[in-house]
């Protein structure tokens, strides 16, 4: 025989649902208790509409009160007989009603919100990186006076893994572009019967554009996302702060050998990818044309006037201080999870490249009328 206080159900087809006993969590809770209820409750839910007389519960909570309304499809029966004392438990459960979580609203990128946040974000930007400029004359006004102290070590360090480091990559996609742009410029000329300036085609445009600016946006693929992911790890393994904490300041150990390493070989960068693309470019002109490497060697220097290799010199400075610059914004900007080091990294990366084409664009228009 159950107990007296045993929840219980009993269901009379087309007829009525009993339930008498303590519905309350603890009864439920009783082995046994749950897997019968449940059944008889699915079976009187699914039929006619009943007689359900709950005046012979003798205790009852919002838990059995919940089972009950659930089973009801949350909405009281036409048919309910109740004690008084229980009427409050599904008088609030109606009141409740269905729990609906509201929609997130959805953010559109042409928001007044989107726009306000990303103006907010691009000044925030901006402002940490004249900041970073700042920090970086002063440090570098500190270098000059008192050279004895300054990081050479840091220096040499960055020139390696920078510029030593990168002259494989530079030689092959600088050799293999010479080649592209000699191929092609070779078959347009020869219609004309213009070989001859192949020359000053490969020579104006290597060494003037296309030099300069395809051995930056390597180095900003290659040594600028190292520059970030090397910051950015130091973030999440709190270096940075064990720095502050020891008075070692991250511009002048940090930002300031990363540039100064960057404007060294960069410069240096550029010669070797010139003279790659001039080779790759040569050996394509030979096979195409027929042109010999000593006319190409010979007719070079005439073709292509001295100030072209100074402005290709001075935007590999220029550039290479801003990759460095760029790196080191985003890279102490990383906050010290992973998730940021990854996005730090690649929007490092892209900013660098994109600051490189735009500087890229200043200078052409400023030396428009210099070197022809």
């Amino acid at each position: 025989m159950p107990d007296a206080t045993s929840p219980t159900l009993s269901y009379t087809p087309n007829d009525s649902a009993t339930a008498a006993g303590s519905w309350q969590v603890r009864a439920l809770a009783e082995p046994g208790a749950m897997v019968a209820i449940t059944a008889v409750l699915h079976t009187a839910a699914k039929a006619e509409p009943v007689h359900w007389d709950l005046s012979g519960i003798t205790a009852l909570d919002y838990i059995g009160a919940q089972l009950l309304w659930n089973a009801w499809g949350k909405k009281r029966p036409a048919r309910l007989t109740l004690a008084p004392q229980h009427e409050d438990f599904f008088q609030r459960l109606e009141q409740t009603g269905s729990l609906e979580l509201k929609k997130p609203p959805q953010k559109y990128w042409y928001s007044l919100a989107s726009l306000l946040q990303l103006k907010h974000n691009m000044l925030d930007h901006l402002l940490g990186f004249i900041s970073l400029i700042g920090q970086l004359t002063m440090d570098l006004g500190r270098f000059v006076r008192e050279p004895q102290r300054g990081p050479w070590k840091e220096i040499s360090a960055n020139i390696f893994h920078t510029g030593y480091q990168a002259l494989g990559i530079t030689a092959l996609v600088g050799f293999l572009i010479g080649v592209v742009l000699s191929y092609l410029s070779a078959q347009q000329l020869h219609q004309f019967g213009g070989d001859i300036f192949l020359v000053n085609i490969l020579g104006m445009s290597v060494i003037r554009e296309l030099g300069p600016l395809l051995a930056a946006i390597l180095v900003a693929g290659r040594s600028g996302s190292s520059i970030t992911a090397q910051l950015g790890v130091m973030r999440v393994t709190e270096e940075l702060d064990a720095m502050l904490v020891m008075g070692l300041p991250h511009g002048y150990r940090l930002v300031m050998p990363k540039v100064i390493a960057l404007a060294i070989s960069m410069p240096l960068l550029v010669v070797w990818t010139d003279a790659m693309a001039l080779i790759g470019g040569m050996v394509a002109a030979n096979l195409e044309l027929g042109l010999s490497y000593k006319y190409f060697i010979r007719a070079l220097p005439d073709a292509v006037p001295l100030a072209n290799y100074w402005i290709g010199l001075g935007k590999g400075v220029v550039f290479g201080s801003l990759i460095a610059l760029v790196a080191c914004h985003f890279g102490l900007r990383i906050e010290p999870n992973t998730e940021s080091l990854g996005a730090g990294t690649t929007i490092s990366v892209v900013s660098a490249i994109t600051i490189v084409i735009l500087a890229d664009a200043v200078f052409a228009i400023i030396f428009t009328g210099v070197g022809f």
